[in-house]
């Protein structure tokens, strides 16, 4: 068991040395505040929307598999990257507690705030409890009947959890109290587990595919600092809280979540398509997947940023929730420049990971299509390589005389609760043992 590697282990940054600035960072604080649990949500949305292209090509056991793979090999790099970043990393790596863990799960988009409802009870440094109040995964498999209930909480639930724990403390458990199928039917909470680090317990192992992922340019990339005399919290360093107070923290600190989010996304993505490719008969039905994958939740994330932004219905509007995507961020991974009235795109990071921004040129525009359609059907894009010979394409974003109908993969993905849930106000309380 490799505790911490260099793989994963993003580049220090020199005194003083130049950051690619964040398109986020043009967001107020207040807007920052509303924006980063969105991009949490969506980033939970990833799988609504591959996880149906996956039962269709290769069945609903083979499906179970690539979602272990996915978040096994993903999870515990962007979970360390959080913590880092947030200053909450154990002292000593791998010695985390169970707050650690807690808090990973907080900023994780596999636990979205208040979709994905966890409570938290601290006994101790190495023991604890958490319940989900609501789950909307489940409520999203329930319908499909139990088979898909059992894969979901049982088969791919146990590995991940511990995939997550592995992150903090390798000899940490997560383990069930009570999970679904429901008995009865609305049993709530919907489960419950313990968590419970033991150094008598065998370290988890990596999965194997972690150290291709962590060999990525996505889980070694290098962000700017977040800004310590910004106003507001620069770090989730002090106890752990009930709920997130998103706007308790500096506009800096909010900038720095919301690159990272977008990073979780890109790694997620990077496992997802490392395990489709291994099961595809061909790289063209990998291709396939992937992009219908992103077709659909670029639709619904982008509808999402465009409400809770109130972005105007208009071309200028496009292209400004164009540069807020997470397809096109963070900005130091994507190489795309927005202006007034389109995005300019180059090669950058990204690219050489294969990432999402990897699938779109003016070949295949579907995803560009769905985002701006997600703010006025009547949008659309024109795609088109750019005029000075380097590596790149152009979009302009123009209007026109009928609407769109909503692309098939979107409509897959709006079948999840996800893409229409509304997050509440809530009182942050913080956590003390008990």
């Amino acid at each position: 068991m490799t505790e911490t590697t260099s793989a994963t282990e993003p580049a220090t940054a020199s005194p003083g040395e130049a950051h690619t600035r964040s398109r986020y960072a043009d967001l107020t604080r207040d807007e920052l505040a509303a924006v980063v649990p969105e991009l949490l949500l969506i980033g939970q949305l990833i799988d609504r929307s591959g996880m149906a292209w996956c039962i269709s090509a290769f069945g609903r056991d083979e499906m179970a598999q690539i979602a272990i793979e996915e978040w096994a090999a993903s999870s515990p790099i962007y979970t360390r990257r959080m913590q880092r970043a947030l200053g909450y990393e154990p002292a000593e790596p791998g010695r985390g507690d169970v707050v650690t863990i807690f808090k990973g799960l907080q900023l994780d988009i596999g636990a979205p705030p208040q979709f994905m409802d966890f409570r938290y009870t601290v006994h101790d440094p190495h023991h604890g409890e958490f319940h989900l109040d609501h789950c909307g995964a489940l409520l999203d498999v329930e319908p499909m009947g139990e088979d898909y209930v059992r894969s979901m909480c049982h088969d791919i639930e146990d590995p991940t959890f511990d995939a997550t724990a592995v992150a903090s403390n390798p000899r940490a458990q997560i383990r069930p109290i009570h999970r679904p199928p429901r008995t009865p039917a609305d049993r709530h909470p919907h489960c419950a587990w313990t968590v419970i680090i033991d150094d008598s317990y065998p370290a988890a192992e990596d999965h194997p595919a972690l150290a291709t992922i962590g060999a990525s340019r996505a889980a070694t990339l290098d962000l700017a600092p977040i800004d310590p005399a910004d106003e507001g919290a620069s770090d989730y360093a002090g106890p752990l809280v009930s709920d997130l107070d998103f706007a308790s923290f500096s506009a800096s600190a909010l900038t720095r979540m919301a690159d990272e989010v977008c990073l979780q996304m890109h790694l997620l993505d990077q496992s997802y398509a490392l395990a489709v490719g291994k099961r595809a008969a061909a790289e063209e039905q990998t291709l396939g997947i992937r992009r219908k994958q992103l077709t659909g939740l670029a639709g619904i994330a982008a509808e999402r940023l465009a409400r809770v932004l109130r972005i105007p219905r208009t071309e200028e509007g496009a292209v400004r929730l164009l540069s807020l995507h997470p397809l096109l961020n963070p900005a130091a991974y994507v190489a795309a420049a927005p202006d007034g009235t389109g995005v300019e795109v180059r090669r950058g990071p990204a690219d050489e990971d294969r990432a999402w921004i990897w699938l779109v040129d003016p070949a295949h525009t579907g995803p560009l299509q769905a985002i701006v359609r997600g703010l006025d059907p009547h949008l659309d894009v024109e795609v088109a390589p750019l005029t000075d010979g380097t590596d790149g394409w152009r979009l302009e974003v123009v209007r026109r005389e009928e609407a769109a109908p909503e692309d098939g993969s979107v409509a897959v993905t709006r079948f999840s609760a996800g893409a229409g849930f509304a997050f509440v106000e809530r009182r942050s309380l913080p956590i003390f043992p008990v």
